[in-house]
């Protein structure tokens, strides 16, 4: 069982990631906000370092390493980009990193992953498969595993996203963020508990991968599913920290279908001049598929990454 996070974590890890890590900008948009009906403030994590949320919670865990165990490097499964965010935080510690990566991975990504450094090694699709292989690579090269999102390191780096907007453009009456593993999840429900319990947490999720939901509800996680959604990142299975993190903090999740998700992702597009990919876009979509919901409020939304395949934009078949 993994060691508990708290919101002492969460400080640590800002402490710490603070060397490696750039604080992103909060955006605004008064077109978007009157499409929603509400105010809205864009943490811009697409401009963080490797392209995604995912570099805090990649750093935190590298930098929190003893030396006896950054000799050894890290390694991982990723569709994209935790291996993108893992290698290129090895890389400011100078350590080795492994990624193992499903066939078919979005080109793009994979691309990331080997220019950072990594050392990439293919696997068959599903989760099984990826952990299975990652297996093998640990065994093989010693390397220290450092899991995309239930690793307690990862889930508290993560949390440090919700902490600066909070900081620079709080108060907020709901915080909206995508959820796929739990990891930005749940380190952004430790912040909001510890420094704005008043603020509604509100996850956003593929309705072709919607187990958060039905854990949730269900008050135990759900893991026989297949997922089926052009959230190429927010395909995997609730962590299990995770899960008691959002269940114990009451979590809401909106569901969103992928129609929704791309509309959303070419507006921001559009209107706001922010490349962001449709794991990230679905916050806003979220936002404007339940308006009901967030009428008149103030409301954060993390774009959470930014790595988009351009040469498999989601509307160009329509263009």
């Amino acid at each position: 069982m993994p060691a508990a996070v708290t919101f002492d974590d969460v400080l640590a890890a800002a402490a710490r990631i603070a060397p490696h890590t750039q604080p992103t900008p909060v955006l605004r948009s008064t077109a978007i906000d009157a499409l929603a009906g509400c105010h809205l403030a864009f943490k811009a994590e697409h401009l963080q370092r490797a392209g995604a949320f995912k570099f805090r919670g990649a750093c935190n865990a590298v930098w929190a390493l003893s030396e006896a165990q950054a000799r050894r490097g890290v390694a991982t499964h990723s569709s994209g980009n935790h291996g993108a965010a893992l290698a290129l935080a090895a890389t400011t510690r100078r350590i080795g990193c492994q990624v193992v990566a499903p066939r078919g991975a979005v080109t793009s990504k994979l691309a990331a992953i080997a220019g950072y450094g990594a050392v990439l090694h293919h696997c068959d699709a599903g989760i099984a498969a990826r952990e299975a292989a990652c297996a093998g690579v640990i065994d093989a090269t010693g390397a220290v595993f450092v899991h995309p999102y239930a690793d307690p390191a990862v889930i508290a780096g993560q949390g440090t996203a919700a902490l600066e907007l909070l900081a620079s453009s709080g108060p907020f009456d709901a915080l909206v963020v995508p959820v796929g593993g739990g990891g930005l999840a749940a380190g952004t429900a430790l912040a909001l508990a510890a420094r704005a319990p008043g603020c509604r947490l509100v996850l956003a999720e593929p309705a072709g991968a919607a187990e958060t939901r039905d854990s949730l509800a269900r008050g135990e996680r759900v893991t026989g599913f297949v997922p089926d959604t052009i959230c190429d990142g927010l395909r995997g299975t609730l962590g299990a920290p995770g899960f008691e993190i959002l269940h114990a903090h009451g979590a809401e999740v909106l569901v969103v279908d992928d129609a929704s998700t791309v509309s959303a992702m070419r507006l921001i597009w559009q209107r706001m001049k922010q490349v962001v990919e449709p794991s990230s876009a679905i916050a806003l979509a979220a936002v404007l598929g339940y308006r009901e919901r967030f009428a008149g409020l103030r409301v954060g939304v993390v774009l959470s990454g930014g790595n988009v395949d351009l040469d498999a934009l989601p509307w160009a078949a329509a263009a």
